[in-house]
C-alpha cells in the first residue's frame, strides 16, 4: 500500500514504491501487506537491489565481469603443493574499478540471476583453460562456486555437460563449491547433482562455509563431498577464542574420520597458519597465503613453480 497525496512527487516513483512494497509483502508470507511510510528502509533497500539487478544484467550482456583466482595451498607445504585455486568473480564499474561480489551477489540471489552468473563463470573459466594448455596441464584442481538457485535450475546439468564437451576440460580437474546453507536448503537436489557429476565425470565437490548450520554434522553424513571448507568466522579468531578453536578442531576430526579433506579459509597471518597446522588441517586459503588476482595473470612462472613441486 502506497498513499498518493500532496507529498507524492511523481506517479513513476509512486508506482516504483508500490512495486517494491508488493515484493516485500509477498516475501512476508500469505495474506500479508506492506504499508509504505516516508523514509521506509525496506523500500530503500529494495530499490537499491533493483539498481543492482540492472547493473548485473548489463555486466552479463557486455562482459563486465572479471575472473579472479585465489590459491588453496597444502598446509604442510605452502610453497610446493599442487596447483589448486578457487575462481572468484568481480564486476567492473564504468571506470573499470572492481566491485566485490558482496555488493551484487545478494541481489543476484534474490532475483534469481545467480544461475546466469554461474553460467558465465563456467563458460569463461573453461574457455580460458582450453586456450592455456600449459596452465591446464599443470592444474591439479580448479574450484568453481555454484549457488543454490543454480542447483535448482533444471537446465544447468545439461549446460554443464555441454561445456565439458565443448572445451574439452578434464572433468577430474574441476571442483564445485556449494555452501552448506544452499546444500541443506536443496538437499535432495544437491545430493543428486553431486552423485551425478562425481560418479559419471569424477568431478570433485567442496561443502563451503561449513559449520554455520545448527545440524552441520548430521547433514555432512549424507553429503558425498570431497572437501569441507570451514567457515572463516571460526578461523579468523582461532588463536584467541577457545570456542572457535574447538569448533575447527572438531570439524577437522570429523572430516578426517569420514575421509574428507579439510580447508580453512580466512588464513590472515602466520599465527593462524601455525595453529591450523597443529590441528592437522589439510589445506589453507586466505590473504596470508595469496591475495586474489586475475585469472589472466596466471602465467608461465606459475607453471614452472608447480611443475617443480610435482
Amino acid at each position: 500500500v502506497v498513499p498518493i497525496n500532496s507529498k507524492t512527487t511523481s506517479i513513476t516513483i509512486a508506482m516504483s514504491d508500490a512495486d517494491a512494497a508488493c515484493y516485500i509483502a509477498k516475501e512476508s508470507g500469505r495474506n500479508k501487506i506492506h504499508i509504505y511510510k516516508q523514509g521506509d528502509e525496506d523500500i530503500a533497500t529494495r530499490h537499491g537491489e533493483m539498481t543492482w539487478v540492472n547493473r548485473i544484467q548489463y555486466a552479463l550482456n557486455n562482459d563486465r565481469f572479471v575472473l579472479m583466482t585465489q590459491s588453496i595451498a597444502s598446509a604442510r607445504d605452502i610453497e610446493n603443493g599442487p596447483m589448486h585455486f578457487e575462481i572468484l568473480i568481480r564486476m567492473l564499474d564504468d571506470d573499470d574499478n572492481m566491485i566485490s561480489p558482496g555488493q551484487f551477489l545478494p541481489a543476484a540471489e534474490r532475483y534469481n540471476l545467480s544461475p546466469e552468473i554461474d553460467r558465465w563463470v563456467v563458460t569463461n573459466t573453461f574457455k580460458w583453460l582450453s586456450e592455456n594448455k600449459g596452465q591446464l596441464q599443470a592444474l591439479d584442481l580448479c574450484s568453481i562456486n555454484l549457488s543454490g538457485n543454480t542447483l535448482s535450475d533444471d537446465g544447468f546439468s545439461d549446460f554443464l555437460l555441454q561445456q565439458f564437451v565443448s572445451y574439452r576440460i578434464p572433468s577430474e580437474k574441476i571442483c564445485f563449491e556449494i555452501t552448506e546453507t544452499s546444500a541443506i536448503s536443496n538437499i535432495d537436489i544437491a545430493q543428486r547433482f553431486i552423485h551425478s557429476f562425481s560418479n559419471e565425470l569424477r568431478c570433485k565437490f567442496s561443502l563451503d562455509d561449513f559449520g554455520t548450520g545448527l545440524s552441520s554434522f548430521a547433514y555432512l553424513k549424507s553429503m558425498p563431498v570431497d572437501f569441507i571448507k570451514i567457515d572463516g568466522q571460526f578461523v579468523r579468531d582461532i588463536t584467541s577464542d577457545p570456542i572457535d578453536m574447538a569448533m575447527v578442531r572438531s570439524i577437522n576430526e570429523i572430516g578426517q574420520i569420514m575421509g574428507k579433506k579439510t580447508i580453512a579459509e580466512f588464513v590472515e597471518n602466520e599465527k593462524i597458519l601455525n595453529q591450523l597446522k597443529l590441528i592437522g588441517i589439510d589445506y589453507v586459503q586466505g590473504y596470508h597465503i595469496s591475495r586474489p588476482r586475475p585469472l589472466s595473470q596466471l602465467g608461465k612462472k606459475d607453471i614452472r613453480d608447480f611443475e617443480k613441486a610435482k
